[in-house]
């Protein structure tokens, strides 16, 4: 069960959405000015990163499994998919890094959408390439078709509309399952809110101002988000009926399809830079609210979700 790599992966999701803050006001016109001095510290950082995290990765994680020749491997049934998400929430949004960035250092629109926004999914098809070298896994498809899928959202959009008017979101909150299998699912909340699938849920989040009339009196900041979680989940595929000799309960696995109001904090309008950094760096998170969650042929409402 491939969890590791993706834990890098989420992890370096949030580090370049806090880095890319300062880089988030970009014009509809090529009017920025080309910065070469700015270019070039932008792709010696990019690089150093992507050069760090794939060392960090084969070193922690790869090099202590067998090599094999290059094959192909199918996980799509694994962690009802949840982990497919990921991936291209990740992809969408280091595209959106790579986007940024450019822009800030005067790289004309149209090539910073084609070149920073398949950032991520160049990023993603190396780690794939690397399990396609691992004996333990292969090259997935469904993992590359997420990447692209993530890729395609913010590059689509940046070409029909200049901006992001649908975005994906992640939220989680505790559950049981980490006390049955601390060594997959995480021991406390700084690593769960990584590993446990149980408790992440992926939103897509639409601005709906952005599709009304210039003057329309909707509030701007006012999103409607659709969610996709699982639970019941000890275990990738499906769960062991015994951990290290101990019985496990049985537990039910299920998809969940969530509804609820959102908050696009880039909308909210400051005269500070800071505080202005901040609104755009918490919006990779889904804010807490009311939420209907259907699962288990049935309604749910949820008074306060996260």
């Amino acid at each position: 069960m491939r969890k590791a790599p993706f834990v890098v992966i989420l992890t370096l999701v949030f580090v370049s959405t806090f880095l890319s803050g300062r880089a988030q006001k970009t014009t509809k016109e090529d009017t920025l000015k080309y910065n070469p001095k700015r270019l070039r510290a932008i792709l010696i950082t990019e690089a150093a990163l992507y050069g760090g995290s794939v060392y960090l990765l084969n070193d922690l994680w790869y090099k202590n499994y067998p090599r094999s020749s290059f094959h192909f491997f199918n996980d799509n049934k694994e962690w009802l998919q949840m982990d497919k998400i990921g991936h291209a929430t990740t992809s969408s949004r280091i595209g959106e890094f790579g986007y940024k960035f450019l822009r800030w250092s005067g790289v004309k629109n149209n090539k910073a959408i084609w070149f920073g926004g398949s950032l991520g999914f160049i990023y993603l098809l190396n780690i794939e390439i690397l399990d396609g070298f691992s004996s333990q896994w292969g090259f997935s498809m469904g993992d590359f078709s997420a990447n692209t899928f993530g890729a395609a959202l913010f590059m689509g959009q940046q070409f029909a509309w200049n901006e992001q008017r649908i975005k994906l979101k992640w939220s989680y909150h505790q559950t049981i399952f980490p006390d049955y299998r601390p060594d997959l699912l995480g021991k406390g909340i700084t690593e769960t809110w990584l590993k446990d699938y149980n408790g992440q849920t992926y939103w897509l989040s639409c601005n709906i101002s952005s599709f009304l009339r210039k003057g329309s009196r909707f509030p701007a900041w006012l999103n409607v988000a659709v969610g996709y979680g699982a639970e019941g989940m000890l275990g990738g595929y499906s769960n062991p009926e015994t951990h290290n000799g101990v019985a496990l309960p049985y537990y039910e696995r299920y998809r969940q399809l969530f509804l609820a109001p959102d908050i696009d904090f880039t909308k909210i309008k400051t005269r500070s830079k800071f505080l202005a950094d901040v609104f755009y760096a918490l919006n990779i998170l889904k804010c807490p609210a009311p939420t209907l969650e259907f699962s288990q042929k049935k309604i749910h409402f949820r008074p306060l979700y996260f």
